[in-house]
């Protein structure tokens, strides 16, 4: 691939709208590009389930007419490519929420914030890869095997957004989706150096499948904060297919104010975690980096404890276990076996244990708050490792700092602000990893519902310095 089709591959939306109407360039190009990266590539990686290039090129061919005639007005993503994830469903072509059990299902209907994407004239050419049910913060399954990080292919891309984070790293996609129900978007986006949102709760509307979830959030992952704003703009707003779809907006603007004078405070560790040495490195150099901009950096102490992954856990299990624990009498064979186990977990938490979760996010919102009243954002680290091995079970021994963690979740720093739902996150790139070559993250909390603060933060951060400004892209 020539350089000039690679930089197609890396177009950013809001550069690439600007070139399709300024007919520099045209859809069909940065598609028919990003099509011989995938085919040339993918192999190596293994983060697309279907694809649907036909089609997506007679769309893309579409949209440069679109582009072409003066008098037509192009659709907010108008022939940009969005790679969808495999675990949202699309109605009538195959969503296999990466499980054998609906490896042939066709839905009847789409999710709602899909939809949105598609009828903004987003281009879905591809799926992407996703654990069995969304489950883990690694990306395999036993119906589409292992997926690989672009920047080291020994590594995992994170999960369960995984497909999803990679597909823009390689250079597959414009755009990308995720959903995050304990860091599923914000860990993929660490992991691959990309931008990952997770909107406050009822931000973006969920779907059928899961009515009234706290913990779960649609959202976007892309190369820079102003992609990830233009999808966000799509996807936000009320559905009637979700009763707690938030009325009013928050319309995020092409470009930002500076942060000059903002309070920040700083967790390196939540009050629990074990946090790896080059993360900390990393997560200290953007502290700088805010301070170099004027803002105040404050360390602080949440006083958090592993109550809340215990609270988290077991509200994750429960849930699992009401919407797939029917799958065990038929299925248990064919399901990952970590799933099974989540499943029979879930079977045997009470009511009250369940209930239990909503005193543990008081307490924790009764830590945070005080810290979020006088500063503008709190920051933390988003994994408290680069990643896992590629092949890594869930239950294999997880050792941080020479100290053993929970095997599951000792590693991602995401679940709390499931917990804190109200709160918007922000994942974004904070350096890369010396040893393993794979990028680490940084999060960015706001306060509750303040989608705006956070998307200021972020983009001042981006623009002190970003790997995809400079160029600097997996060598694949």
């Amino acid at each position: 691939m020539g350089n000039a089709d690679l930089e197609l591959c890396y177009l950013g939306a809001a550069e690439a709208i600007a070139a399709f109407k300024a007919r520099r360039i045209s859809p069909v190009e940065v598609l028919q590009a990003q099509i011989a990266r995938v085919e040339a590539v993918n192999d190596k990686l293994n983060v697309l389930t279907y694809k649907y290039f036909d089609r997506a090129l007679e769309q893309a061919k579409a949209a440069e007419k679109v582009y072409m005639n003066p008098a037509a007005t192009p659709r907010p993503l108008e022939g940009l490519s969005c790679a969808i994830k495999d675990w949202h469903s699309v109605k009538g072509e195959i969503t296999t929420y990466g499980s054998k059990v609906y490896r042939d299902f066709r839905p009847d209907q789409t999710a709602p914030t899909v939809q949105r994407l598609l009828d903004a004239g987003a281009i879905m050419h591809c799926r992407t890869t996703t654990p069995e049910f969304a489950h883990s913060g690694i990306t395999h399954s036993p119906l589409w095997g292992v997926s690989r990080n672009p920047w080291n292919t020994r590594y995992s891309p994170g999960g369960s957004s995984g497909g999803a984070g990679a597909s823009l790293a390689a250079g597959f996609t414009t755009l990308a989706d995720g959903t995050d129900g304990g860091g599923s978007v914000r860990i993929p986006a660490s992991i691959n150096g990309v931008y990952g949102y997770k909107a406050p709760w009822a931000r973006n509307p969920t779907d059928r499948e899961h009515p009234g979830e706290t913990l779960l959030h649609y959202g976007p992952l892309a190369r820079s904060v102003a992609d990830a704003a233009l999808m966000q703009n799509v996807m936000s707003g009320p559905h009637p297919d979700d009763l707690y779809s938030l009325r009013d907006r928050v319309v995020l603007p092409a470009s930002f104010e500076g942060i000059k004078g903002w309070r920040v405070a700083l967790s390196m560790d939540l009050g629990y975690f074990e946090v790896d040495p080059e993360v900390q490195a990393n997560t200290r150099a953007a502290a700088e980096r805010f301070r170099s901009l004027g803002c105040e950096v404050e360390e602080v102490d949440l006083g958090w404890t592993d109550e809340v992954e215990k609270s988290w856990r077991i509200t994750w299990e429960s849930l699992f276990h009401a919407l797939a624990g029917n799958l065990l009498p038929q299925w248990r064979n064919e399901l990952d076996p970590f799933v099974v186990k989540i499943l029979e977990n879930g079977a045997r938490h009470t009511v009250a244990d369940f209930y239990a979760m909503h005193r543990v996010r008081y307490e924790m919102y009764a830590r945070l708050e005080p810290i979020l009243q006088r500063c503008n954002v709190l920051i933390c680290p988003t994994a408290a490792i680069p990643s896992c091995v590629a092949e890594r079970s869930n239950e294999d021994p997880l050792v941080i700092n020479g100290k053993q963690r929970t095997p599951y979740t000792g590693w991602f720093m995401t679940y709390p602000f499931n917990m804190l739902s109200q709160c918007p996150v922000m994942s974004v790139p904070s350096g890369f990893s010396p040893s393993t070559g794979v990028p680490t993250g940084l999060q960015i909390v706001g306060r509750t519902y303040d989608d705006l603060s956070v998307f200021r933060a972020a983009a001042a951060l981006e623009s002190a310095g970003s790997h995809w400004k400079e160029r600097q892209r997996p060598a694949l």
